[in-house]
């Protein structure tokens, strides 16, 4: 790995995300962003130059590592003219060109809602691709500074369209009421959405928003029931959970809900 030098998020050893075969890797195509969001610990600022030859060093070690399934993410670049596409659109190549067995999510930035810059995700075709709305309507401008809610449902509505398998997710804690939350899954499930997590916030460091309240696990269960009710396919809600938690099982069509299925006749 010392040779072919990546930004990799493996999971510690205690973490609830903890998988053999499993990596996350996140696009060095800068280190620091352009935007500065209320829960995020990565640094705003202007980023470094992008790097062309980084989609064959990921392809190359998803490959010497044998990984099954792969989570690819990175930073938002909005000062990029194709808003960082490009280099995603050649990492997905890559990657699924050298690693035909893994299984690829891509957790990607709303490129502003540039369709143009969506379509080459889709033309890409990863096997899942995530955008998370990260926070209920309400809270948005708080929680997600430059972003916006209704654009980041038009983007998971143009991957659908696309044919892409898609996903979210939204931290709880910061301050949303659970009818705002339910509210924002109806939204999800009307652009189509498949895949929806949900977890509890966690404050980076004093300078990022405080956690309003700690959601007990009960409130998680009964979202995760309502989720399945409204029509999500997977549904992965509860305190430790993460937008990559269990993302080797969000692949699988039908998997979540038939196995939620299965817990109501047992």
């Amino acid at each position: 790995m010392q040779e072919l030098p990546i930004i990799t998020q493996l999971p510690p050893s205690d973490s609830p995300l903890k998988k053999p075969n499993w990596l996350r890797v996140k696009l060095p195509i800068g280190e620091s962003y352009t935007r500065s969001c209320g829960f995020c610990a990565v640094a705003t600022g202007r980023p470094g130059a992008v790097d062309w030859d980084e989609p064959q060093r990921v392809a190359e070690a998803i490959h010497l590592m044998k990984v099954k399934h792969a989570v690819i993410t990175s930073v938002d670049r909005d000062e990029l003219k194709d808003g960082g596409s490009i280099i995603w659109y050649n990492t997905i190549e890559a990657v699924k060109g050298l690693n035909p067995d893994t299984t690829l999510e891509t957790l990607i930035p709303d490129f502003q809602g540039r369709a143009d810059q969506v379509q080459r995700i889709i033309h890409a075709a990863p096997d899942v691709v995530s955008h998370n709305m990260e926070t209920v309507e309400r809270m948005t401008r708080q929680v997600r500074i430059q972003a916006k809610y209704r654009r980041s449902l038009e983007v998971l509505k143009m991957l659908k369209e696309g044919g892409m398998r898609t996903k979210t997710g939204i931290m709880l804690g910061l301050g949303e009421t659970k009818e705002e939350v339910i509210q924002s899954m109806e939204d999800l499930v009307a652009v189509g959405c498949d895949v929806l997590t949900l977890g509890q916030y966690l404050q980076p460091t004093k300078k990022h928003l405080p956690v309003q309240r700690f959601v007990h696990p009960d409130e998680f269960a009964e979202l995760r029931q309502i989720g399945y009710e409204l029509g999500f396919d997977y549904v992965e809600s509860g305190p430790l959970v993460r937008s990559s938690y269990h993302s080797e099982k969000h692949v699988i069509s039908g998997y979540g809900k038939n196995m939620w299925k299965g817990e109501k006749d047992n």
